[in-house]
């Protein structure tokens, strides 16, 4: 008998990212480690919040961000599980630079028996210069554990 193929997030995205509101906003994946993942929200002016200043949204970044860490925290399992956001913060600290794509890196630092916790941050550039930290907690709906 096989073992099972580790999740890998490279592949996933092919499929992921082209289907419901991940293809709409034009997610593209850009890297990833054991347990993070880097997406890209390309500019795109139907994607602009104030069309007068050529700015990405808010709404598409918190958007780039949830699904990052979706993916960190199946990457950082090995395997696609059911989760759920229960708690996402995102603190802005300054707006996207205009007709600048956004790069959100997160990661999953700690998995339990039902939950992930997952922090990380979107650039548009320089990762020392963010556009937006986070932070969030995700629920497994899949029935499944994990030991800690």
């Amino acid at each position: 008998m096989s073992e099972p193929h580790k999740f890998d997030p490279s592949q996933a995205a092919q499929f992921m990212l082209r289907h419901g509101h991940s293809s709409a906003l034009g997610l593209e994946y850009h890297d990833h480690g054991d347990d993070w993942v880097e997406l890209e929200l390309p500019w795109r002016e139907d994607l602009v919040g104030e069309a007068d200043q050529e700015i990405l949204a808010s709404g598409p970044i918190i958007s780039l961000l949830d699904m990052a860490s979706g993916l960190s925290i199946w990457t950082a399992n090995g395997k696609f599980v059911g989760i759920a956001t229960m708690d996402l913060r995102v603190d802005y600290q300054r707006p996207a630079r205009a007709r600048s794509a956004v790069i959100a890196h997160v990661e999953c630092y700690r998995l339990t028996k039902s939950a992930a916790f997952v922090r990380g941050y979107a650039h548009d550039g320089d990762p020392e210069d963010t556009v937006a930290t986070m932070s969030a907690v995700f629920m497994s709906i899949s029935g499944e554990t994990r030991n800690v």
